[in-house]
């Protein structure tokens, strides 16, 4: 990724930072514990944090001949579903043969004397994880942001294709009606996360409810499926894909808005702009409706409006970000990039509202 068309990527995207005091452990318990399981670890690990994710923590555990990745829950307070971590390791491990993008599993412990809860251990996939912008000294071409965005959408598509009976993993949901349990799953942890200085989305809500659509198909999703979720190799292809917090049985274009909600373009607002967490408004960067074609194409799924879709997406993110503002609120995380999320979830409110509108 330099000014010269076709050239390869670097890897200044995905660099772990110095650990944040609160999000310490103890390093030689989870060594002893870990070298148990792995020959040939040496003497414990530097330590280091990735500062991408919002919800589960991860790190970097640097031995002399190899790197791998710990990921664990946070402190505090969770949703009753989140932060499982022998699911998350259970979902990659299996997964792994039917899609080349999971990292191999290293090592999973549910004894909480070691770090206090539940975490696993897996490879570390290098390659870039771009963020909201290019790493300094690096571009695309129209023609190569272009592709990226294909790759992306094509490496969903292959996901959504998976035989999720062969990968061991159909009890995985809760079969039909996913549209419905999701309007009102997300409803009901947007009441219970939310503070008095943000929007109450009532109307939101209610005209999702209405206007729900039935299931178009059911499908391995992963739910949390965004350009910083995605490793990419020098030539633009996509590597690994991580995060498999929230992954799932359900309907696959449920999925494509959730992973949209996150693709801001060019033409977008300020606010918008402001919020990106990934590289989508570059020249040459697909927009939203040029990924849904590109998608629908590609699984030959019909649709007959997109606005639903796009109205969840955004009220979803409200909810994530919400949840973790909460968190912010109660003095469970001191991490200063939470302190405005209130601002933003105010926002999207007013888009979803714009858009039920001109419905």
């Amino acid at each position: 990724m330099t000014d010269a068309p076709g050239a390869g990527l670097t890897r200044a995207g995905d660099e772990p930072r110095e650990l944040r005091a609160e999000d310490a452990f103890d390093v030689a318990a989870v060594h002893a514990w870990l070298s148990q399981r792995v020959a040939g670890l040496g003497g414990p690990p530097l330590v280091r944090q990735f500062g991408g994710g919002a919800s589960n923590l991860t790190y970097l555990l640097e031995y002399a001949d190899q790197e791998l990745v710990l990921r664990r829950p946070p402190a505090g307070a969770k949703a009753a579903s989140a932060h499982d971590m022998r699911r998350e390791h259970r979902v990659q491990d299996s997964l792994r043969p039917h899609y080349p993008y999971v990292p191999r599993m290293v090592a999973f412990c549910d004894d909480a004397a070691v770090l206090g809860s539940d975490f696993y251990v897996m490879e570390r996939l290098r390659g870039t994880i771009l963020r909201g912008r290019l790493p300094r000294g690096t571009s695309l071409t129209k023609e190569q942001a272009a592709a990226l965005g294909r790759h992306a959408v094509d490496s969903l598509v292959a996901l959504h294709q998976v035989d999720a009976a062969a990968a061991g993993l159909s009890d995985l949901g809760r079969g039909p009606g996913y549209v419905g349990r999701q309007v009102a799953g997300w409803s009901g942890r947007y009441r219970q996360a939310r503070t008095d200085d943000v929007p109450d989305f009532t109307a939101v809500m209610a005209w999702l409810d209405r206007h729900q659509p039935a299931d178009v198909a059911m499908c391995l999703i992963h739910n949390d499926f965004r350009l910083d979720n995605l490793v990419l190799g020098e030539d633009l292809q996509v590597i690994g894909v991580l995060d498999w917090e929230m992954a799932t049985l359900g309907d696959p274009l449920m999925d494509l808005a959730s992973a949209l909600a996150y693709w801001v373009q060019a033409d977008d607002d300020e606010v918008m702009l402001l919020s990106k967490r990934q590289p989508t408004d570059l020249p040459g960067m697909p927009t939203r409706a040029e990924v849904v074609e590109h998608y629908t194409s590609a699984t030959g799924l019909a649709l007959h409006s997109w606005t639903f879709y796009e109205v969840f997406g955004l009220f979803r993110l409200a909810g994530i970000v919400q949840q973790i503002y909460l968190r912010y609120v109660r003095g469970q995380t001191t991490n200063p990039a939470f302190q405005h999320y209130g601002h933003f979830v105010a926002y999207l409110e007013s888009r979803c509202s714009s858009l039920i509108a001109r419905s």
